[in-house]
């Protein structure tokens, strides 16, 4: 078994609100429809968002304006809720030992559209306006560590949808390495019209709600969100990251590997890790995209590795497909409902679909509504995320023995 790592409170925003009792209540309510429609991002057409609805907080008046992107200001609405762990890391262990790692895939690139069309209709790039740092897949890293003076190593991680997944198992390789004591992780995504426009170029956009591992499921909605961690070795400090597992199929550009032997064994990695039997996982975040092949790879990955019988849900129904904040939000999905403060009964949510799931899929049990962890059990839990190219993480955390409020 590896030596677990600690995740914090998660710090979040996302169409299901700001932090995370809002997040709670919203995946555990017997209705709600938190997707809006809108017509602004696909000319001609109206689709469903997840779009975050609140006002943002402002920067700091000082902020260069390489950091000012919505992307970097999704994230810092979101870091006010873990505002006191920062500090304490940076007091405790030194602003030299404290790393940031955030995945991201649309950074802040729409804020140069406007510079885009300027130097590209006019032939005048001089007076453009373009900025390259507000692009830069690093940009919300480099922002974290720029506003706390942090001086460890800041990266991003961008590999589509498990971007956010794979900035926590970089975070945990940091600490077992020995290169920090504390990292701030985790990923952000804001809607963005090149992967909306992009996503409907593949004709995968779902004109309602999404209806994932249904007959119904025609695709996906897009979402935005923000989810951050600051994660350490330290038992009193969190909920334990038990395992993780990725890989990459390199199978299709868009489509997943229909025998899902890549998801397999991010899920076979990830319980080696964390000394698990496939019996101890009692509840699956699915990625649950909603799309054809997505839901058919994944029904086959779970039904193989879990059995028939484990409790799985997705929610991006709830949400929309967050992108490369996904994974991180997901993780954070499964922090609350483990967390005995959060969730003190051991509900689990519900799956968000219309139907019954696909008779033509792999046999699996999609979470129904009052269905709890075993009592008496440790509370252990899975999420999934799948990217283009076959890009593959899985995620396992559990109760905490040594602080068992948490």
């Amino acid at each position: 078994m590896i030596k677990p790592v600690f995740l914090s409170r998660p710090a979040m925003v996302s169409a299901l609100g700001c932090g995370v009792h809002e997040h709670m209540s919203a995946l555990l309510a017997k209705e709600g429809n938190y997707l809006t429609s809108s017509d602004y991002w696909v000319s001609g057409q109206s689709y469903l968002f997840g779009r975050v609805q609140s006002p943002l907080r402002p920067f700091p008046a000082d902020l260069k304006p390489d950091f000012c992107s919505r992307n970097n200001q999704l994230l810092w609405h979101a870091l006010f809720q873990i505002e006191d762990d920062i500090q304490t890391a940076i007091a405790e262990y030194g602003a030299d030992r404290v790393a940031v790692v955030l995945g991201t895939s649309t950074t802040g690139g729409d804020e140069n559209r406007a510079a885009l069309e300027h130097g590209f209709i006019r032939q005048d790039w001089a007076n453009s306006g373009y900025n390259q740092a507000l692009q830069l897949m690093s940009s919300p890293a480099d922002f974290v560590a720029h506003v706390y003076q942090l001086s460890n190593v800041h990266y991003g991680i961008s590999t589509a949808c498990t971007s956010g997944a794979r900035a926590l198992i970089s975070a945990a390789r940091l600490l077992r390495m020995g290169m920090c004591d504390a990292v701030i992780c985790g990923g952000v995504d804001t809607l963005s019209a090149l992967t909306i426009n992009g996503f409907h170029a593949l004709q995968v956009l779902s004109p309602g709600q999404c209806q994932p591992f249904t007959a119904e499921r025609n695709g996906i909605n897009i979402g935005e969100a923000a989810a951050v961690f600051v994660m350490t070795r330290d038992p009193t400090k969190g909920l334990p990251l038990l395992g993780y597992g990725s890989s990459s199929d390199a199978y299709h550009m868009s489509s997943p590997r229909p025998d899902a032997a890549g998801a397999r064994k991010v899920i076979q990695q990830a319980l080696h890790k964390a000394q698990l039997p496939a019996s101890a996982v009692g509840w699956v975040n699915l990625h649950g995209t909603g799309t054809i092949q997505n839901d058919a790879m994944e029904a086959l990955a779970i039904h193989s590795e879990l059995g028939a019988e484990v409790s799985c849900a997705s929610t991006k129904a709830l949400t929309g497909h967050t992108l490369g904040a996904a994974g991180a939000l997901e993780a954070a999905f499964l922090w609350m409902v483990i967390s005995q403060q959060t969730n003190p009964a051991g509900e689990l949510p519900p799956h968000r679909a219309n139907a019954l799931l696909d008779p033509e899929l792999a046999l699996i049990h999609l979470t129904g509504f009052q269905e709890t962890f075993v009592a008496d059990s440790p509370r252990i839990a899975l999420s999934t995320s799948f990217a283009f190219g076959g890009n593959n993480a899985a995620l396992i955390m559990g109760s905490n023995d040594a602080n068992p409020d948490l």
